[in-house]
């Protein structure tokens, strides 16, 4: 209650310079951290631009109205209007959020986009939101993210034994099954954790964004690929409230304004990370693979997680049979696509 009587206040604050039919929108990151922060600022200003300035939406950086992993409980309780998130944040209320946030090994992000919107995959996601009052929109794909930073090498799985290291969702299940010390660190207390040993290694996503965190200062070895997290989808997050008021005209525009989304950051993404891995090895860390025998066994801890995860909830179980079934169906295409390596 404390926390929303801030976020109270805080609006009030807001409503002296701000249009009074505006939404108020708080992100889980730091709007200056890379691509993230200005994802949800793109967003706003493409749905006020499609609605002629009608839907204005005030976008706020982490903890400016409630901590960020409180973000969820703000918008379905409507202290919030609207959150921009990694889905995975919510995967303790629920559980297919993980799944859509790092499914290890899971779909390349096209593949991932072509479920997601056509696919069923939306639809079975917000079969989960809607318990909590909350409107789950897809508005930002990250690309294949990097295995993480790390500061002891990685040669066999029994490496990871006692390895304490920032990982999130599924993956983190799959490395805690396999003697990891996981631990979910906000994304700005990871560099000070690396710095003093408090973490020995993190995963925190592409290139394009480690680069701007700076963990290459303070990271013996950046390891690829990122087996836990091939692609993560984050969303707009819309009080159910809210989202009714908008009409449908507003929704349609608000979903194709999130597909638009989707489409620039992965270009910008892409873009970014030559440039950001030559950043990294100019800098003194080592880029490395995980050897062929380690993935190998990742991917065998990671299908025993998943399929334990599906047990215990029917829709994250729906969703997990529906992505293996879009993925084996795509995958025929992929494999005839696919060319001979460069000589």
């Amino acid at each position: 209650m404390k926390h929303f009587a801030m976020i109270a206040a805080a609006t009030a604050a807001f409503a002296a310079t701000t249009p009074a039919d505006a939404y108020e929108l708080q992100s889980t990151f730091g709007l200056n951290v890379p691509s993230l922060g200005e994802s949800p600022k793109n967003f706003a200003r493409m749905v006020s631009e499609m609605t002629g300035g009608e839907v204005k939406i005030n976008v706020h950086g982490a903890g400016d109205f409630v901590p960020p992993y409180e973000v969820f409980g703000a918008v379905s309780s409507g202290a919030l209007d609207m959150g921009f998130d990694w889905a995975g944040y919510w995967s303790q209320q629920i559980p297919v959020a993980n799944l859509v946030g790092s499914m290890p090994f899971g779909p390349s992000p096209d593949v991932a986009m072509g479920w997601m919107f056509h696919g069923g995959g939306k639809e079975i996601i917000q079969k989960a939101y809607d318990p909590f009052n909350v409107q789950f929109v897809p508005c930002h794909l990250v690309v294949s993210e990097a295995g993480g930073w790390f500061n002891k090498e990685i040669n066999t799985v029994e490496d990871f034994q006692g390895l304490n290291m920032r990982i999130a969702g599924l993956g983190g299940l799959t490395l805690a099954k396999l003697g990891a010390n996981t631990q979910t660190v906000p994304a700005g207390e990871i560099y000070l954790s690396l710095e003093t040993g408090r973490l020995d290694a993190a995963e925190f996503s592409a290139p394009s964004l480690d680069v701007g965190m700076g963990f290459q200062r303070v990271s013996e070895y950046y390891y690829f690929p990122g087996w836990h997290q091939p692609m993560s989808w984050d969303s707009i997050i819309v009080n159910k409230a809210v989202w009714e008021d908008l009409g449908e005209e507003n929704q349609s525009i608000i979903e194709d304004a999130c597909r638009a989304n989707v489409t620039f950051n992965l270009a910008d993404q892409i873009n970014a990370q030559g440039p950001a891995i030559a950043q990294i090895r100019e800098a003194g860390t080592e880029i490395r693979r995980f050897p062929d025998e380690v993935l190998a066994d990742l991917r065998e801890t990671a299908n025993v997680v998943l399929d334990e995860q599906a047990a215990k909830d029917p829709i994250f179980a729906e969703a997990l049979a529906s992505l293996r079934v879009y993925m084996d169906g795509v995958g025929e295409w992929t494999s005839l696509q696919m060319l001979p390596a460069a000589e």
